[in-house]
């Protein structure tokens, strides 16, 4: 019994002190995930409280579980706008990045290191795939909004380059062990059972429990642990027909987190904390399983891989990968730092381990120094490399509270939201009907120093009031636009960012020569539409935040529509 209360104490201790190292490193900069690790290895067999852990079974387990969950929550928080933009440059960069990567690494291994060649595709196998965990973990603590080109193809690659990355881990651990490779075309045969099963099982899983959410008398308290347990339920039975179970859960949280259920935002409230609760689970258990000593042994080969990855192999995987793809220089760099590396490799270092290959702890040591540098290196520095390569954009403009309206029996979820109004706020200093809204939405009365002024007096929106309307789950954006807080305490606000004024997408550039200083036109482009403009110029699907100079003003695309065409834009003169 005391052994029992023991363990409790302690895993309740490094939980609270997890979530409070990691309210300090976000106040350095630095990335929680990181602090997760550190926490662990302090309370290791060569740390502050020499716990002895040495169960990789157990440590596998956790991972996988919390893998799940994580990726579960990252599909559910994807909007389908995403797959539109970067579906095929992120699948690029999941197969043909992972597969350039493992042979890169592979390679250097053995130039600069002696390693023997399985060996070397086992350490590059290992370490091929970017980390969902990480990246979505990062993106999320830093509140980073980064454009969507961008962000959408790194958060789906993070999402769906684990089945090619296990294959290969899985590939040459039995090579290294049996000392064999296996044909070339069963390996290929493998990545697309694995890449095709785990869609459809995803998909299906999906849909089957929209069908359920909808169908079942369920309370609304239970539907996201019965969203949990599902998730988790299709990863296991994806993972026993051998095809790929985290693709699985991450599709089957996309269809979910876009069907527009009533329960979604339950959901989503204890998934936010479930995921979090994942992350400092599998990074506290990794920590407390690595030992120290062993890592200062194995430093000098696991530091040189460790730079190889980041400035040799991630870079030159990224400009193959995406040669089709027509990517701006700037995002490419960017896509290449960010390949961060978190729990995923460590816990594929995990294989080796399990399968009693030679030197199997000397995979992990590696793995779990590389993953070390990798959050230091990168992690610490994503936010200041995004606004020097000028790809960071206006915050998305969201309440600041949301209260699903669940037990309203209609066609469209509906939900009361919060805004807080500051000076910077388009309703400050307005009455509801001088608002002009282009979303139908019920006006519910303003909070004011505690008290709930009714709609029925009008009362004037004043810096401070908690404005509170109704409406429709699917205008979010379009009452967000006009209600949310314009810009208080961000990095980047819209007036600076976008400019003081907007066009339309459809003026030609003869309308805009007329009121800007663009320069000498061809006579063949004045007629030309913006919209048709920027295509010209990019020839790619264009997203929030690309601008074109035109003379001495700069255009940036500020709305574009579902089908990709550009809505408005703001204009600003270029700087002396």
């Amino acid at each position: 019994m005391d052994s029992t209360n023991t363990l409790i104490l302690l895993c309740g201790l490094l939980l609270v002190v997890s979530i409070l190292a990691a309210v300090a490193s976000n106040r350095l900069g630095a990335p929680v995930l990181l602090t997760f690790l550190l926490v662990g290895m302090l309370a290791g067999e060569q740390g502050v409280l020499g716990v002895e852990f040495n169960n990789p079974d157990i440590a596998f387990f956790i991972g996988s579980a919390a893998l799940v969950i994580i990726l579960f929550d990252g599909g559910m928080r994807t909007h389908p706008e995403r797959f539109r933009v970067a579906l095929w440059p992120a699948i690029s960069l999941a197969t043909i990045g992972v597969a350039l990567t493992c042979t890169l690494v592979a390679s250097l291994a053995v130039y600069w290191f002696s390693l023997p060649w399985p060996a070397a595709l086992l350490m590059g196998a290992i370490l091929s795939s970017t980390d969902a965990a990480a990246v979505f973990g990062i993106f999320q603590s830093r509140g980073l909004q980064i454009k969507e080109r961008v962000a959408s193809t790194l958060e789906i690659e993070s999402g769906s380059n684990d089945p090619m990355a296990v294959i290969l881990t899985l590939t040459m651990t039995g090579a290294v062990a049996s000392g064999s490779f296996p044909d070339w075309y069963w390996i290929g045969l493998d990545i697309v059972w694995q890449l095709i099963g785990g869609l459809t099982i995803g998909w299906l899983g999906g849909r089957l429990f929209i069908i359920a959410a909808r169908k079942l008398p369920l309370s609304f308290s239970f539907f996201p642990l019965l969203a949990v347990a599902c998730a988790i339920s299709i990863y296991a039975l994806t993972a026993k027909l051998h095809a790929s179970g985290f693709l699985a859960v991450y599709l089957m949280g996309f269809v979910i987190g876009n069907a527009r259920l009533p329960q979604l935002v339950h959901i989503l409230q204890v998934q936010d904390g479930l995921a979090w609760l994942s992350q400092i689970a599998m990074f506290l258990i990794l920590g407390l399983l690595v030992v120290p000593s062993y890592l200062v042994a194995n430093a000098p080969v696991a530091i040189g891989i460790a730079f190889t990855l980041i400035f040799i192999a991630r870079p030159l995987a990224v400009v193959v990968s995406l040669l089709p793809f027509s990517f701006p220089w700037r995002e490419q760099v960017f896509i290449s730092w960010v390949g961060l590396r978190g729990a995923v490799p460590i816990i594929l270092a995990l294989f080796p381990w399990l399968s009693g290959v030679p030197n199997q702890e000397l995979y992990f040591d590696i793995a779990f120094v590389v993953v070390m540098i990798s959050l230091i290196i990168q992690g610490w520095s994503i936010a200041p490399v995004a606004r020097w390569l000028g790809l960071e954009v206006p915050l998305k403009a969201k309440p600041q509270q949301r209260m699903p309206l669940s037990s309203v029996p209609s066609k469209e979820a509906l939900e009361v939201w919060l805004y807080r109004i500051d000076k910077n706020s388009p309703a400050c200093d307005h009455t509801w009907k001088e608002l002009k809204l282009t979303a139908p939405a019920t006006f519910v009365g303003l909070i004011r120093d505690g008290e709930w002024l009714q709609p029925e007096t009008q009362p004037m929106v004043e810096e401070g009031d908690g404005l509170l309307v109704a409406a429709t789950v699917k205008d979010i954006d379009e009452v967000s636009r006009i209600l949310a807080s314009g810009g208080k305490g961000l990095k980047v606000s819209e007036k600076d960012f976008f400019g003081d004024f907007t066009l339309r997408g459809d003026l030609t550039l003869a309308d805009v020569g007329s009121f800007y200083p663009v320069g000498e036109l061809n006579e063949g482009l004045l007629s030309t539409t913006i919209s048709d403009y920027f295509l010209l110029k990019f020839h790619r699907r264009v997203v929030i935040g690309d601008t074109i100079r035109l003379g001495d003003v700069i255009l940036t695309v500020r709305k574009v529509s579902d089908k990709g065409d550009i809505q408005s834009i703001g204009v600003k003169p270029v700087k002396g």
